[in-house]
């Protein structure tokens, strides 16, 4: 549907006194260009078209305003093509421009986002079908009674779709259709997923599962813009009960969208999806072939996919109709962006709900701090689900004192952890080490001159990949063969692999457990097929001992999982990282959540240095609002976010003299703005990645500083970019290296 603001600037735009339209190019200019409107052609705001850029034909977006341009209709370039696709509505604009202004990002970059499957701008090609004409064929058979049976009514078929509906072989429809008892007809593409039924299954849902979903129904029923967070401990059934308000608000025609971290590896989200719905949701994420993306875009902006589950980039899906939008582990740090276009989708789905005026819902086990604070203020309505479903128990969490129990000489594991694993596997039951390091080890040196092998091209170590037979740079990619000889001195074998990854712990648990079915769950040992298979392959319990990293705590269910074992629980602590105790406490908590989850009785076990940090002694407590309400106290102190706000700004180049002289340039060009520091300029702690050398400023103001005015003019100020020098700025930085 168009607005009426829509129809007017249509009217505007084809009149013969406006000839010129502003166009939202995809590259890094600060505003829209100018084109000329054909002769004959009707542009609106929102309208996609194509238009020459430099040498190149570009797609663009006709954008809002007037458009400002001195320059003679006649000597401006024309638009080349108006794309037969729904234009972009009035709310979605304003989403884009809000996204640009707050992440000081290029309006157009920003736009290229809703623009991802160019191929999908022009309407999917007519398929050919088949219709009953009314004749008889010469000879009847029995296959072919079959058919006429089925398509006597007179409906339209593809061949394909009637020769399966009818059990025959193709060549029999063939034979019908050259006697002319079929007539050929053109018919639309069929949709890429079929419409989901709010009233396929009945919910079983009681007790706090039943009443967090009828007050999400009322939130919906309501209409309007709100926040509500659904915090529940893992497997309390919080997917079922969004999955209430995803019927109630298909219910009322609308469209729906679910972000959900890792959307590529949850094969058991669409399944249970289907068994609510009747059909899988709409898939949307960087491993979905290029023609898929290509419907899935189409159809979300025709209305056809009424439910798109999808990574962080579906945010900026032209939906014709959203009405919902669930952010699922609204926690996870993959929800940030931090390439081209900065950007948190968590944050920015509220916006996008705020300004179409229609409720999100965010959902965690472990919300953000950010969350648990909107919830304390009242901006958020919190929905607390403090038991499994059905009851199923918790698991029992305890610490193992590594300075008290030690690994055996060259090991990584204690033996009270490795009894525990000896008695699930015994009992027939999945035990899940959990190390968030892939590879065999961090690091590899020669015991003879200490040379330690370290990327040419980051300053970082190269990790050793003994199954492969590689060490590997984890920033940019580069590897090598793993060396025999020291390259510094040239002493043979005499190579130390220290630390330990998830690797090399599959080859200690295959030391002590020979005939168990070991596991290993690992990025990079395989693509999102592999995994997904893999992952389908531990639910169904053809594997004993499961070693995974982070991947493993995506909110998977696995009924036999009866034992959890952290092989570092201090790993995340010992960075500089503003958040590392809270992302300290989410990742364990997540990952411990993974036993039990059935009802079994289990066990989580945490190896770890410092028992009486306060993390570990909220996970083993359990008193997850003690350990955030500490953590509130201490942002609140230090004016950190979400009491402070924070922007990142890093400088690179080719090489350390530039970027430091540039960083140092900005620095002292900033403008004076009460409540608002400049921290560095500083080496980040990431100092050479890909062959670039890195600076940081650190901007720190108050929670209501207007950080973007002051960023803007800080860098209108700055020197301007030359020769290699790059400029990222990061608003509401999540990572710190």
């Amino acid at each position: 549907m168009k607005d009426d603001s829509n129809t007017l600037f249509g009217e505007l735009f084809d009149s013969p006194r406006r000839k010129v339209v502003p166009v939202l190019v995809p590259m890094p200019a600060p505003t829209a260009y100018s084109y000329a409107v054909p002769d004959g052609a009707i542009v609106e705001p929102g309208a996609i078209v194509q238009v020459p850029l430099g040498p190149r034909q570009v797609v663009g977006i006709v954008w809002d305003g007037e458009d400002g341009s001195t320059v003679d209709p006649k000597k401006l370039r024309e638009i080349t093509k108006v794309f037969d696709c729904p234009p972009l509505d009035r709310d979605m604009r304003s989403f884009l421009d809000w996204v640009a202004t707050y992440t000081l990002s290029p309006p157009g970059y920003v736009a290229r986002m809703a623009l991802r499957a160019p191929a999908a701008l022009d309407p999917e090609p007519m398929i050919e079908g088949l219709r009953y004409s009314g004749y008889q064929p010469e000879k009847m058979t029995p296959a072919r009674q079959k058919v006429l049976a089925l398509a006597g009514d007179g409906l339209s078929w593809t061949k394909s779709g009637l020769a399966h509906a009818t059990g025959v072989s193709t060549s029999v429809i063939d034979g019908l259709a050259k006697q002319g008892v079929f007539e050929q007809v053109f018919l639309p593409p069929p949709p890429i997923v079929a419409a989901p039924d709010p009233d396929y299954a009945e919910h079983r849902l009681a007790g706090p599962q039943l009443e967090a979903a009828d007050a999400l129904r009322e939130q919906i029923r309501n209409g309007g813009f709100s926040v509500s967070l659904i915090d529940g401990v893992t497997g309390s059934g919080k997917t079922e009960v969004y999955f209430e308000a995803i019927a109630e608000t298909l219910k009322q025609g609308k469209q729906v969208l679910i972000l959900l971290p890792e959307i590529a590896l949850t094969a058991n989200f669409l399944e249970r999806f289907q068994d609510r719905f009747g059909a899988k949701p709409g898939e949307w994420h960087s491993d979905l072939a290029t023609r898929t993306r290509e419907k899935v875009w189409r159809q979300a902006a025709t209305g056809e996919i009424r439910v798109v589950a999808g990574a962080r980039s579906a945010l900026f899906l032209p939906f014709e109709n959203l009405g919902l939008i669930i952010v699922d582990e609204e926690h996870d740090p993959a929800f940030k962006q931090e390439d081209r276009v900065f950007y948190n989708a968590r944050d920015m789905a509220v916006v996008r709900a705020r300004i179409a005026n229609f409720p999100v819902v965010l959902v965690s086990a472990t919300p953000s701090v950010e969350s648990q604070v909107n919830c304390i203020a009242g901006r958020y309505k919190r929905i607390h689900l403090p038991t499994r479903f059905a009851d199923a128990a918790m698991p029992d969490l305890h610490l193992i004192d590594m300075r008290r129990h030690p690994p055996e000489r060259g090991g990584f594991l204690s033996p009270i952890l490795l009894r525990s694993v000896g008695k699930a596997v015994e009992r027939g039951e999945q035990a899940l080490l959990f190390l968030n390091r892939r590879g065999y080890a961090p690091l590899t040196l020669c015991r003879v001159c200490g040379h330690r092998f370290q990327c040419p091209q980051c300053s970082s170590w190269l990790v050793e990949h003994r199954f492969r037979g590689q060490i590997q740079c984890h920033q940019c990619g580069y590897h090598e063969p793993t060396p025999n000889a020291c390259p510094e001195c040239g002493t043979l074998d005499h190579l130390v692999a220290c630390g330990p990854g998830v690797e090399r712990i599959a080859e200690e648990v295959e030391k002590h457990f020979p005939d168990a079915r070991t596991l290993v769950l690992s990025s990079d040992l395989g693509g999102v097929k592999r995994l997904r298979l893999e992952l389908e392959a531990i639910a169904n319990g053809e594997a004993d001992i499961v070693i995974g990293t982070q991947l493993v705590a995506k909110g998977h269910n696995f009924p036999l999982m009866t034992l959890v074992g952290i092989i570092d629980a201090d790993i995340g602590l010992s960075n500089g990282d503003p958040r590392a105790a809270e992302r300290t406490f989410q990742l364990l908590s997540q990952v411990t959540g993974r036993a039990g989850r059935t009802g079994r009785k289990s066990l989580g076990l945490m190896q770890t240095f410092q028992p009486q940090h306060p993390v570990m002694q909220a996970l083993v407590s359990g008193d997850a609002s003690a350990f955030y309400e500490r953590e509130i106290i201490e942002r609140e102190r230090a004016q950190l976010p979400p009491y402070g706000r924070l922007v990142s700004i890093i400088v690179s180049a080719d090489t350390r003299a530039e970027a430091e002289g540039h960083a140092r340039a900005l620095r002292q060009t900033a403008p004076v703005e009460p409540g608002i520091t400049i921290l560095g300029p500083a080496e980040a702690p990431l100092a050479l990645i890909r062959g670039r050398h890195r600076f940081r400023l650190l901007v720190h103001g108050r929670r209501s500083s207007d950080m973007q005015t002051f960023v803007r003019a800080l860098l209108e100020r700055g020197p301007k970019e030359r020769r290699s020098i790059q400029v990222q700025v990061d608003v509401d930085p999540q990572s710190f290296l």
